[in-house]
């Protein structure tokens, strides 16, 4: 009888034991090392997937292993009922990069924006206001609000019926914003760069626009940065990227903001920042969660904070992003390219391709090259912030040969 190797074993294990809930790539992981993972035999990664956006620090990095390994000898999970440091820290640093405002802590992305929906229903209440808008092409989380929210048919396939009180606007832009209004409008969810659908940046001007728009009709603006935050494009915020120099008023901040991803580098945490206008409306008993935002979680958060910011690697994922960017757009629709487009910011780049997207990363995962998948033709480029030039020079020479060799 022949022996079963341990990859078809852990294949197997998943086919007998795992919902499947997912379309997955041909590759059993054993372990990763800054960015690059290894397979079961061996054979090594360089990993741009990153989680999808969330290993900000390559994979097993060592301020993120010392910070697990220093708070669990200390105090791992005590509930919401007590006091912690790291919370409160991680709050402070958090308001610190955003504005002035508190933040909700969950476990995801889903219950980040889950926070801010309840926000709005809460805070819409007393004047009969209860409809969310978002853009079509948006992704904000696999719960019942989130593929409400969600600009996507394919994510709502199957659920219904889909929540009441939310309503896709069929074009990104301030224009359509406005025309796609009602007197039941409470609140706006906006990706400044949207991931799940093909890496779409909004257009900033609009952006700017949308956001005034809500000021002056008193509807909350919310910002969902779970996979294009954390500095992947330069800034903390991709929205702060996109209107930077263009807001009329500083202090026009939005409402609310979703972070998860790679807030944690790896470890699973959320959180929504909710401006100081509005902090109150969830007030006691209105909210909660069991595992959010437990001494464990924060601690490794803040420490992946300081440590982004302490190396400056914002400043070094926009200028590699940027390079791999314009080194990829020369080859776009050049003859024999499967390229069609480059589109993106920074350390989140999206490559339309003239074949389907789980065929183009089958292809690049056995060049040794992983990317993500996402919606019709296009890749993603998630790579670590701390990403060295020598590897994207490495991405940029497999991406090449692809491009030019699978017709």
């Amino acid at each position: 009888m022949q022996e079963i190797s341990e990859e078809q074993l852990i294949l197997d294990g998943y086919q007998q034991y795992i919902v499947p809930s997912y379309r997955r790539l041909p590759l059993v992981v054993d372990h990763g090392e800054g960015s690059y993972l290894w397979d079961i035999k061996g054979k090594k990664y360089l990993d741009f997937t990153g989680g999808i956006a969330v290993n900000v620090l390559g994979h097993s990095h060592p301020v993120v292993r010392e910070a697990l390994q220093q708070q669990s000898e200390k105090l791992i999970h005590c509930s919401n009922l007590y006091f912690h440091e790291p919370a409160w820290k991680l709050s402070r640093k958090i308001v610190s990069l955003i504005g002035q405002g508190k933040v909700f802590f969950s476990n995801s992305g889903a219950e980040a924006n889950e926070c801010l929906f309840k926000l709005a229903r809460r805070y819409g209440e007393s004047s009969n206001r209860f409809e969310i808008l978002s853009f079509e092409g948006s992704f904000h989380g696999r719960t019942l609000a989130g593929i409400a929210a969600t600009g996507q048919q394919r994510i709502k396939k199957g659920f219904g019926p889909t929540m009441p009180g939310f309503r896709t606007i069929p074009k990104a832009g301030a224009k359509e914003f406005v025309e796609s209004l009602s007197e039941k409008t409470v609140a706006l969810i906006v990706e400044p760069i949207q991931g799940e659908s093909g890496v779409h940046v909004f257009p900033s001007q609009d952006l700017v626009e949308i956001r005034e728009i809500c000021w002056e009709k008193k509807i909350l603006f919310f910002i969902d940065e779970i996979q294009c935050g954390l500095w992947r494009t330069g800034q903390f915020l991709a929205w702060q990227s996109l209107v930077a120099e263009k807001m009329i008023d500083q202090n026009l901040l939005p409402d609310g903001v979703s972070l998860a991803k790679g807030l944690g580098g790896g470890f699973p945490i959320g959180a929504s920042w909710i401006n100081s206008e509005y902090c109150n409306v969830l007030d006691e008993g209105s909210h909660g969660t069991t595992f959010g935002g437990s001494p464990l979680a924060c601690h490794v958060a803040l420490t992946v904070l300081e440590e982004i910011e302490r190396k400056g690697l914002n400043k070094n994922i926009l200028a590699m992003g940027n390079y791999l960017f314009s080194s990829l757009k020369n080859l776009e629709k050049k003859p024999q390219s499967l390229l069609q487009e480059v589109r993106g910011m920074g350390g989140m780049l999206g490559l339309e391709l003239s074949v389907p997207s789980f065929q183009a990363a089958i292809a690049l995962l056995e060049r040794g090259l992983l990317v993500a998948p996402s919606s019709g033709n296009t890749i993603r480029l998630l790579p670590p912030l701390n990403v060295s030039f020598e590897q994207i020079q490495e991405a940029e020479s497999i991406l090449k040969h692809f491009l030019f060799s699978m017709l």
